[in-house]
């Protein structure tokens, strides 16, 4: 969908007029540094930092920044690599490159760096959403920096990265094309850890999430092995030769893999809408993007954190399902996901207050990554359920500080049957750190359903202000 407001018109304009591809940063023919590194960039804290690039063959290359210096010899294909060690957060830093030629980046900073990604409820910016110029006028933030992949299929996995926006420092002048998913998570997290944040951008709107996944991804998982046996067939080309940027591998190929090994915190992911009729197998998707990802950078418990999707009038009905699938994905470990059932519109497929959004994200990161006590990181998750005398009893993790009404009105969503299947509409109260469910038309109920009907604002809550997801206890 494209929206007719004039901030987003000027929006796209300033996207396909002012793009421009730096596949290399260099100062001259013979020494060249990856694209994902320049001035006013972000480098991962306590992580070892990987630099690469170009040069002519079998030519000496030293990289110096911090205090740390690491060298390598180029090979006949002239490329190079170097490890640095860890470094603390801080800086303002020079990172220096000397091979046959030298190349230095200036005001380098370091931090938490994160990939921000998915399609356009992650990629579109802070100038399109709720209150966009008092946010933009406030984005005074010199310490977070954002970096803007620009939109790129590939048929094998590209060495450079293209760029629509070098590192950029957060100031009214830039944060309007930040992604303002990803700010308002960076936002958040600078104000609770103090320390740079960097942001990577690497989104695209209304696409899917198979051009996004690692071959090693397709390989992970049994479910999609129609299509990991037969990889050599992706991405799909037109007549005219025209890669699908819908098609298997196509945007890992252009748009993550030329990343790698670029040191990076975690993962925020926004996607689905796309893909809305997959049902439970989005999940088993899902687990392939997280697993191949985390092979290619050699991080199995590299954090990834998502957004269920938002209410929405979808004329199909399919969106229980894909919550559901995304409910699910929670099982694979070192997984997180902001719940935004209460901060939707069903009239509109990108809801404006995305401050919640990147907020719910960093809560999740805060806890789990930081590993900051006494943080409440979600709303309440359905646990387990127990029948009472026509009753049904439900248990939930994550209370909170216990469960309530959001809006202190009657609970709404919930829809209970018995063994025939047929759910009704059901009452449902608070009773301590449960809730319970009851119809006078279901005698013996077997199941309970909480959203289903996207139509119904949800209101059932943590004493924290975090929603409950939708769920089912049943899985007909």
């Amino acid at each position: 969908m494209i929206r007719s407001n004039p901030a987003f018109r000027l929006y796209l304009l300033a996207t396909f007029t002012f793009a421009f591809i730096l596949p290399f940063s260099q100062t001259s023919a013979e020494t060249s540094v990856s694209g994902v590194f320049g001035s006013g960039m972000v480098l991962q804290r306590d992580q070892p930092i990987v630099v690469w690039g170009r040069d002519d063959p079998q030519t000496s290359v030293t990289v110096r920044v911090a205090g740390r210096k690491a060298g390598a010899t180029t090979g006949t294909d002239g490329r190079w690599k170097v490890n640095l060690a860890e470094l603390r957060a801080g800086g303002p830093h020079v990172m220096v490159v000397e091979g046959s030629s030298t190349i230095r980046f200036d005001d380098v900073l370091v931090g938490e760096v994160w990939l921000c990604t998915g399609q356009s409820n992650m990629d579109w910016p802070v100038r399109v959403f709720a209150n966009a110029a008092m946010e933009i006028a406030a984005g005074d933030h010199p310490r977070i920096r954002h970096f803007k992949i620009k939109n790129r299929p590939a048929a094998k996995g590209l060495a450079a990265v293209e760029t629509l926006n070098a590192w950029e420092v957060c100031s009214p002048a830039t944060v309007g094309d930040f992604t303002a998913v990803g700010y308002y998570f960076g936002r958040y997290l600078e104000k609770q850890l103090d320390v740079p944040i960097g942001l990577i951008g690497s989104t695209w709107g209304g696409t899917r999430i198979e051009p996004w996944i690692s071959p090693e991804g397709y390989h992970s998982v049994s479910a999609l092995a129609e299509i990991a046996q037969n990889l050599d067939q992706f991405p799909k080309k037109d007549d005219k030769g025209n890669i699908s940027h819908q098609s298997a591998l196509a945007l890992y190929n252009g748009m993550i893999h030329p990343l790698v090994p670029y040191s990076i915190r975690g993962v925020l992911w926004y996607q689905g809408e796309s893909n809305l009729t997959d049902g439970m197998i989005y999940r088993e998707k899902m687990k392939a993007l997280i697993q191949g990802w985390r092979k290619v950078w050699n991080r199995e418990d590299l954090p990834f954190y998502y957004v269920q999707l938002a209410p929405f009038r979808y004329k199909n009905g399919f969106l229980p399902a894909i919550w559901e699938a995304q409910l699910a994905t929670l099982a694979v470990p070192h997984t997180g996901m902001a719940v935004t059932v209460d901060i939707g519109n069903l009239n509109d497929i990108h809801p404006a207050n995305k401050q919640d959004v990147g907020k719910r994200l960093a809560l999740w990161a805060l806890a789990r990554t930081y590993g900051h006590s006494g943080v409440v990181y979600s709303g309440p998750l359905y646990h387990s359920m127990r029948i009472e005398d026509g009753r049904v009893r439900l248990f939930f993790d994550f209370l909170g500080g216990g469960l309530v009404s959001r809006d202190q009105k009657a609970l709404v969503g919930f829809t209970i049957a018995g063994a025939d299947q047929k759910f009704v509409k059901a009452a449902a109260v608070l009773e301590g750190d449960s809730v319970v469910v009851s119809s006078p038309d279901v005698v013996q109920p077997v199941a309970v359903r909480f959203g289903w009907q996207v139509e119904v604002e949800l209101n059932l809550s943590n004493a924290a202000g975090l929603p409950a997801s939708p769920f089912r206890t049943d899985n007909w």
